[in-house]
């Protein structure tokens, strides 16, 4: 079984908070592209610039810790900028990791099957 960790964050822009979310994501991806066990990042936007998909995958728990660590002077003004609205985690994060997550309020989803190359 593997040890990676995915999610997606569901978010909903707030009015007129537009630009300041694309700057904090601008910032964000910068700060994450040298993280070594952060496997997947992309942030994705609805045809009408609303809501954003972040989908995020991590080797395992300890790379979604050091990540975590790194969004950590982001938080408040990403936070300013939007609210999450979906949070659902695939994997098996540690304990310690779901603590860590555990103020976006997520929903886990344990592996049943599958595949991916």
């Amino acid at each position: 079984m593997s040890e990676e960790i995915s999610w997606v964050l569901e978010v909903a822009i707030l009015p007129g908070q537009l630009e300041n979310f694309r700057t904090v994501a601008k910032d964000l991806i910068a700060a994450t592209q040298p993280e070594p066990g952060t496997l997947v990042y992309e942030w994705n936007l609805n045809d009408d610039k609303t809501a954003c998909d972040i989908y995020e995958r991590y080797k395992d728990s300890a790379a979604l810790l050091m990540h975590i660590g790194s969004f950590a002077p982001f938080a408040e003004r990403f936070m300013q900028s939007c609210r999450p609205t979906r949070f659902h985690v695939y994997g098996a994060p540690s304990e310690t990791a779901k603590a860590a997550l555990a103020d976006f309020q997520p929903v886990y989803f344990s592996p049943l099957g599958g595949f991916s190359r």
